[in-house]
């Protein structure tokens, strides 16, 4: 297993660790953003860590899996490696008119015991807008995975949330922004809003 230094580690040799003003998918600001996508990047990397996120799912919940879905475009990725790691078929779901739906010709099995995977949550919005995709296709979210839990246990997930690193980094409504933000160019770098 991993240590929380080991983690940390590979986030900084990544350059994944990135300070500015930046608004998250959630619509909230924040100071620091987790670029998971550059420690994905690499390969060996990827392997690296969804193998230690496999042991410790294996640690915490005993129910099988029978399939993975990420929510893209953040989740794609690590959903794809997670799903080597534990032997299941991976697929993800993506916007469509504002809503996650399954496209590409995935469907779920009826009562598929699915994880959830995602880079990373924070309020958990999107990690449940995905799970009405899989409730809607007859599936059955069992757990959900991150590379990072940066919600400080607010994600209000109904399953277990299982993470390699809980970080508490701030995050800030666009009317209470702290004076070190105030007045600075804030950047969208993640994926929510990208228009087709």
């Amino acid at each position: 297993m991993l240590t929380e230094h080991e983690i940390m580690a590979e986030f900084e040799a990544a350059e994944a660790i990135l300070k500015g003003h930046f608004i998250l998918s959630s619509g909230l600001h924040s100071d620091t953003y987790l670029q998971c996508a550059r420690v994905l990047m690499n390969p060996k990397r990827a392997e690296k860590l969804c193998a230690a996120l496999a042991e410790k799912l294996r640690a915490t919940i005993s129910e099988p899996i029978d399939i993975v879905v990420a929510p893209a475009m953040g989740g794609v990725i690590v959903g794809y490696e997670m799903g080597r790691q534990l032997g299941v078929e991976t697929i993800f779901c993506e916007r469509e008119a504002g809503e996650f739906s399954l496209r590409r010709g995935f469907t779920l099995p009826v009562g598929a015991r699915v994880l959830m995977v995602e880079d990373v949550v924070t309020t958990g919005k999107s990690s449940m807008e995905a799970v009405a995709c899989v409730q809607k296709h007859s599936g059955i979210v069992v757990a959900e995975v991150s590379l990072i839990d940066r919600s400080n246990g607010k994600h209000g997930l109904t399953f277990p949330l299982v993470s390699l690193l809980s970080l508490d980094v701030k995050s800030y409504p666009a009317d209470h922004l702290p004076a070190h933000l105030e007045g600075t160019q804030a950047v969208k770098p993640g994926s929510r809003f990208l228009v087709k």
